[in-house]
């Protein structure tokens, strides 16, 4: 157990060493900060709260952490009483926000951009509510490289996912603070944490332009070893430039 507890605590503060770039390349963090987390139950959220909750231990900056679920009537992801152990264990306070997205969608088939339209939404109302001037997505260099491929594929703009963005006057700020870290390497985390739950797979899963544009990635990967590093740089660069006043 001793040598378990050393091991995850090693592979914290590897990961923590990517996550604190991202927060002093993009100041994700500062003191005082009150941080709305978005747990869907997937992997990638669930260690981005653990490690928000463990890095409190080693940094200067002082700052708070509430998680943050959505539940829908398509049943998918966690299912609350999963989570809530979680978030008790983690030690932080939390809210399950619930939303219809069959009311409004005039019988019309569930969709990526309706679901996660209604989901933001939801969750920036409860953390405005909640009092908390950031929120944390879950996003991964991963995720950054397959929207930017999205954008130029299919909109002819090199425009990547920025690892902070400012809503409403700066009222509330959107912040990514896995953007430096692969999937695979949250994955690899989230097996020895424990964090890889059983869930309920979104209707659409495995079937959208994302999941075959992450497919055409590992394969160009073989032949392209710098292929996602590339990739993830000019898509940080694109979406720096985008936001810089001409």
């Amino acid at each position: 157990m001793k040598g378990g507890a050393t091991e995850l605590s090693s592979r914290v503060r590897f990961l923590l060493r990517k996550v604190d770039k991202a927060v002093r390349d993009y100041k994700l963090i500062e003191d005082g900060d009150r941080i709305a987390v978005a747990v869907s139950g997937g992997k990638d959220s669930l260690v981005l709260l653990h490690l928000l909750v463990r890095r409190r231990a080693l940094v200067p900056e002082r700052y708070e952490v509430i998680a943050l679920n959505v539940r829908t009537d398509y049943p998918c992801g966690a299912p609350r009483k999963v989570l809530e152990p979680i978030f008790r264990r983690e030690g932080v306070p939390f809210s399950f926000e619930e939303i219809s997205l069959k009311e409004g969608s005039k019988g019309n088939p569930l969709n990526c951009f309706w679901c996660s339209w209604n989901r933001r939404k939801a969750l920036f109302l409860a953390a405005h509510r909640l009092g908390c001037n950031k929120i944390a997505f879950a996003h991964h260099a991963d995720d950054a490289i397959v929207t930017f491929l999205l954008n130029l594929f299919n909109h002819g703009r090199a425009e990547g996912m920025s690892p902070r963005v400012e809503f409403f006057g700066g009222l509330l700020t959107l912040i990514r603070p896995l953007i430096y870290l692969e999937e695979r390497e949250i994955a690899r985390f989230a097996r020895v944490a424990g964090l890889v739950l059983e869930l309920v797979p979104c209707p659409l899963a495995g079937s959208t332009q994302r999941d075959k544009l992450k497919d055409l990635v590992r394969t160009l990967e073989r032949e392209f070893p710098q292929l996602k590093a590339n990739l993830l740089r000019a898509s940080l660069k694109s979406a720096a430039e985008a936001r810089t006043p001409a």
